[in-house]
């Protein structure tokens, strides 16, 4: 599973970010590897000049084979607690998106055949 993180001119972008967002990621929705292909993460200050709270944002888009992206937003007061709270929407999102796949794919229309037309307690 690849992880991309970008972030606008708001943010400080280091390997130290990167990184530990890439970690976050990783463990939350390691588990889902073989569906997952890609993550992108988008960080932002929206009101870096204001200093208002809720202003750190993330969104995070995971690509998932056979299905449409899955896309989740968070808000916060710093930008930890935002990515924090995008990665517990992002696996909760995987969870049911991935989920309803599995089902889908689990559910075959039953096979109709003459056989199973005629009445059991009948001998004909």
């Amino acid at each position: 599973m690849e992880v991309n993180v970008n972030t606008d001119n708001t943010i400080q972008r280091h390997s130290g970010l990167d990184e530990r967002v890439r970690t976050m990621v990783e463990e939350a929705i390691g588990r889902f590897g073989d569906h997952v292909r890609r993550v992108d993460v988008h960080l932002s200050n929206e009101n870096k000049e204001k200093h208002e709270d809720g202003s750190n944002y993330c969104m995070m888009e995971a690509l998932v084979s056979g299905y449409a992206p899955v896309v989740v937003h968070a808000h916060a007061e710093n930008l930890q607690q935002s990515i924090t709270s995008a990665v517990g929407k992002l696996k909760r999102a995987l969870d049911s998106a991935i989920g309803r796949l599995n089902d889908k794919n689990k559910r075959e229309p039953l096979p109709v055949d003459a056989e199973s037309d005629k009445d059991p307690a009948s001998n004909s």
